[in-house]
């Protein structure tokens, strides 16, 4: 009887223990603003045609990137975006640096993984 109530503990606290680490992994996975996510959807509905199939796809395309790269990663990638339209000086640094190479790569390479899988 004793082991009964002891085993029963040891089950709980094994399933409090599980519940934990996954609420961790899926807060880690999401961790995208939803505005964000909300963008690069209608970035995307923009440019595939706005219909409900491409909502279908745009939003996974955005789980997909999401699982890939991390957001500060997905930030630097989208500023150096923005930054490499500027002309002249300013602009070039984030056209040539190796930093902003390497984050748009990662950003183009899970891009094209989300083409693959949703589109």
């Amino acid at each position: 009887m004793m082991r009964v109530g002891l085993v029963r503990r040891i089950v709980a606290a094994l399933a409090l223990i599980m519940a934990t680490a996954m609420i961790a992994e899926a807060q880690e996975i999401n961790d995208y603003p939803t505005s964000v996510r909300a963008e690069y959807v209608f970035g995307c509905l923009k440019a595939n045609g706005e219909t409900r199939q491409a909502i279908e796809q745009c939003s996974c395309s955005i789980d997909v990137v999401a699982s890939i790269v991390p957001y500060e990663r997905y930030v630097t990638a989208e500023t150096v975006l923005s930054m490499a339209q500027v002309r002249g000086n300013l602009g070039g640094q984030f056209r040539t640096s190796e930093q902003a190479a390497s984050a748009l790569n990662e950003l183009r390479r899970a891009q094209a993984e989300a083409e693959v899988r949703c589109f």
